[in-house]
């Protein structure tokens, strides 16, 4: 009978347990169960916009009859933040969402994710709404930011220029990185240029809406959020 080398050479690599003559046969059964079965389930192929294929994953969150895809990346960088949604106590006022902007797109691509997500069934603490006039605008983020589950940054040229100047979107993205629940969304730019400007925002992965158009981008936000 073989005898396992487990004892002497140890099974610490996946290599090491293929080739022992006890275990190598068990090993590989079970690996191969393992990519056909486990995995077959949950990773499959689409198109992104630019209509290079990519592999995608349907995270736990995504309900069943959704047709979204996410990459495997996007599962990976938006799992623990669905985990912190999941675990903080509910809250009759509480927003799903905090949009950080620049002031420049309050009008058109902040405007545009706005009524995208609103349109989902998703409260959105945005500016253009919810700030008064005669009212401390830094005051009222604070309070925006504090009563939201999850901080959404959306990455625009204007946004990038506003950071250099370090202007109230700064502010913003500042308490935003601090919660650690923060989600970027690149329009119209780069991860590469948002590194230059923002290197802490920028070793965030989230989404782009070079991968999907705003609003399915905008769908992703409202299964990450909805319970």
């Amino acid at each position: 009978m073989a005898r396992c080398t487990a004892p002497v050479r140890g099974h610490r690599t996946a290599s090491a347990a293929a080739a022992c003559p006890a275990c190598g046969g068990r090993y590989n059964s079970y690996s191969n169960y393992r990519s056909s079965s486990y995995y077959s389930g949950s990773s499959s192929y689409s198109s992104n916009n630019s209509g290079s294929k990519v592999s995608s994953s349907k995270p736990s969150w995504s309900p069943a009859s959704s047709s979204v895809v996410y990459t495997p990346a996007e599962t990976r960088a938006l799992r623990p933040i669905r985990q912190s949604v999941e675990n903080r106590p509910p809250s009759s006022d509480r927003r799903d969402v905090f949009l950080c902007h620049a002031w420049d797109d309050r009008k058109n691509a902040a405007k545009e994710l706005h009524d995208y997500l609103e349109s989902k069934g998703v409260t959105v603490w945005f500016s253009e709404k919810d700030v008064a006039l005669g009212t401390s605008l830094l005051r009222e983020i604070d309070k925006g930011l504090a009563k939201s589950r999850v901080g959404i940054v959306l990455v625009t040229p204007a946004l990038l220029n506003r950071l250099k100047g370090e202007g109230i979107a700064d502010k913003e993205l500042s308490a935003l990185l601090a919660r650690d629940l923060l989600v970027p969304i690149v329009h119209n730019t780069s991860y590469e240029e948002l590194r230059e400007v923002s290197p802490l925002l920028g070793s965030r992965s989230g989404l782009s809406t070079a991968e999907d158009s705003m609003e399915t981008v905008a769908i992703k936000l409202s299964e990450l959020v909805t319970l």
